[in-house]
C-alpha cells in the first residue's frame, strides 16, 4: 500500500484563497518530504469551502517547490473545458512535470458548477460531454494525421500544415500520455466503469464502506467490455486519516478540529440535500441525523494512534478485497500545522512500513 493526498481542498468558507492555497502547498511539500507518492488536487467552480477552479496552476506552483512526488489534478472537470484548449494545457504542464504529472478526469457533481455552465447533470448531460471530450484529447495526443472531430458538443480539427508555419504541435512528455486516473462518485458509477474499460485509475472517494465496495465492481463492470483484467494496485480511496499519540488526541483533533469542523458545516449538510448520507451509513435504518462527526469517526474516518490506524487500515484493506493506494484528505489545520504535521510524520514513519506489504 502506498500513501498519497487528496484535497479537495477543504477550507472554512470565509478563508482567504491566497492563505488557503499557501496551507495547501505546504501539505504537498510535507508529503514530499515524507515519501508519499502523490497528491490529487480537486477543481471546483461554484464551492467557497473548494477554492480552487484551476489546479493546473497549483500544480505548476508544487512543481518548483518538490522535488519527487507525483502530481495531478483530481480532476479537470471535462464538460467545463474546451478539450483542444485543456489537451494543450496539460500537454504543457506535463513537459514541465518532467514524468511527475497525472491526468485526473470527472465528469462533475456539483449543481452549482453545472448550473455556471449551462450544463444539464440532471439528465446526464456532464457524463456524454465528459466521454466526447476525452475521446478528442487522447486522439490530439495519440493520433498523427490531421482529422476533423465533429461531435455533439465540440467541433476540433487537428490542423495540417497551414501557411507554412501553422501547425498542431502539443504533446505530452509521457509516452503516448501522462496515467488517467477517474474520481467516482455515485454508486454504481459510470465513471469508474469507464475507468475500467480504458484501463484507467480509479479513485474512490471516502463514503461508508459498502458503498466504496460497490465501486469496484462498477470497475469490474467496464473492464469486461473490452476485455481488460483490472489491477488492484491501481485504486485508490480517498479517506479521511488523522494520527496522533494516542486514541484520545486523534479524536480530539478530528472530530473537534478542523476536520469535524469541516463535516459539520458544510459537506454533511451538502450532502444531505444530494440524499447521499445515505452511502455513509452501515444501518440504512439510521436516521440522517445521525450522521454526524463523531458518527463518521467511529463508523468512517481512520483515526488514532499508529496502532489504531495501522489496524484500521488492515481491516479497510481486507474488506475492500485490497487496494493499492490509500488518499489523505486534506484539512486546513494552518492555524495548528504542528498538530497536521504530526499525524502525516506518523503515517508516514509508524503506520506505512507495517501496511506496505499489502
Amino acid at each position: 500500500m502506498e500513501l498519497g493526498l487528496f484535497m479537495m481542498p477543504a477550507h472554512p468558507k470565509d478563508a482567504d484563497v491566497y492563505d488557503a492555497v499557501q496551507w495547501d502547498l505546504q501539505m504537498i511539500r510535507w508529503a514530499d518530504e515524507l515519501g508519499f507518492q502523490e497528491a490529487w488536487i480537486g477543481e471546483h467552480f461554484t464551492s467557497p469551502c473548494e477554492p480552487i477552479p484551476a489546479p493546473d496552476l497549483m500544480i505548476a506552483q508544487a512543481l518548483l517547490q518538490t522535488s519527487r512526488i507525483n502530481l495531478a489534478p483530481g480532476a479537470h472537470l471535462l464538460p467545463f473545458h474546451h478539450p483542444a484548449e485543456l489537451a494543450s494545457r496539460v500537454a504543457f504542464l506535463d513537459q514541465l512535470a518532467q514524468g511527475r504529472l497525472m491526468f485526473g478526469v470527472g465528469s462533475a457533481g456539483l449543481p452549482g458548477d453545472w448550473k455556471l455552465f449551462d450544463v444539464d447533470g440532471l439528465s446526464g448531460q456532464n457524463r456524454d460531454m465528459t466521454a466526447e471530450a476525452l475521446e478528442i484529447i487522447l486522439r490530439l495526443w495519440t493520433e498523427k494525421e490531421p482529422f476533423e472531430h465533429v461531435g455533439k458538443y465540440w467541433t476540433v480539427n487537428r490542423i495540417d500544415t497551414m501557411y507554412r508555419h501553422l501547425q498542431y504541435h502539443s504533446k505530452p512528455f509521457q509516452s503516448p500520455h501522462p496515467r488517467i486516473g477517474v474520481a467516482g462518485l455515485n454508486s454504481p458509477s459510470p465513471t469508474l466503469e469507464m475507468a475500467g474499460e480504458r484501463g484507467f485509475i480509479p479513485m474512490s472517494l471516502n463514503l461508508g464502506l459498502d458503498y466504496v465496495r460497490d465501486h469496484w465492481r462498477s470497475v469490474e463492470a467496464g473492464a469486461a467490455r473490452s476485455g481488460l483484467t483490472p489491477d488492484r494496485s491501481d485504486w485508490r480511496v480517498a479517506k479521511e486519516v488523522f494520527v496522533a499519540d494516542t486514541d484520545e488526541e486523534a479524536y480530539e483533533l478530528a472530530v473537534n478540529g478542523e476536520m469535524g469542523r469541516y463535516q459539520r458545516e458544510y459537506m454533511l449538510d451538502l450532502f444531505s440535500q444530494f440524499g447521499f448520507l445515505k452511502f455513509f451509513k452501515h444501518d440504512a435504518d439510521l436516521p440522517d441525523s445521525a450522521v454526524t462527526p463523531e458518527y463518521c469517526a467511529e463508523h468512517n474516518w481512520i483515526i488514532g494512534s499508529p496502532e489504531t490506524v495501522t489496524r484500521k487500515l488492515t481491516e479497510l484493506h481486507t474488506a475492500l478485497g485490497g487496494y493499492g493506494t490509500t488518499l489523505v484528505l486534506g484539512y486546513d489545520y494552518s492555524e495548528t500545522p504542528e498538530v497536521w504535521r504530526r499525524s502525516m510524520e506518523l503515517l508516514a514513519t509508524e503506520v506505512a512500513p507495517r501496511v506496505a506489504a499489502l
